[in-house]
């Protein structure tokens, strides 16, 4: 099973950075088997189209407009994925719907493909999460948690992470 979690967002707009910080979140606190791999894709389109070919599982996890509150946690998965970009939801998802379109041309999709979005609050130039969006992690995590279950894949809390809390 060849897995991947791919964080995207830019580092240097507020909460746009929040895929980036969970998946870096998820690494630190969790012990990964090797079929799943951690990739910040920071703000990268066309670029990542190699990392997300002929993945068995791909979760995407980004900052996404909904319209719903702020801190709203949104999990789309399969088809619900391409319908969910065909309106703006994202500062860079023009990027991510390209790479997705191309696989599918190519042949190339993902078998699986989920997305966990949380709605941001603030888009503003600023590096560091607004304390609301930064209290999303972790319930953004169960939601990658769960999506690699469907897989029977298990990941554990690292030690540390656990005393941490």
């Amino acid at each position: 099973m060849r897995i991947l979690v791919l964080g995207v967002g830019n580092v240097l707009l507020s909460d746009e950075a929040l895929g980036i910080r969970i998946v870096e979140a998820f690494e630190t606190r969790y012990c990964l088997p090797e079929e799943v791999e951690v990739l910040d894709g920071g703000t990268s389109g066309m670029e990542l189209m190699e990392a997300m070919a002929n993945r068995d599982h791909l979760i995407v996890v980004d900052a996404v407009i909904t319209g719903e509150v702020p801190g709203s946690i949104t999990v789309l998965h399969d088809d619900e994925i391409p319908a969910f970009f065909s309106r703006k939801v994202s500062p860079h998802q023009l990027g991510l719907s390209d790479v997705l379109m191309a696989l599918k041309l190519t042949g190339e999709f993902p078998r699986r493909l989920t997305l966990v979005g949380v709605v941001p609050f603030s888009l503003a130039p600023g590096i560091g999460l607004t304390p609301l969006i930064a209290g999303t992690i972790t319930p953004a995590l169960e939601h990658v948690v769960a999506a690699l279950a469907e897989n029977n894949v298990m990941v554990f809390q690292k030690e540390e992470a656990v005393h941490a809390r």
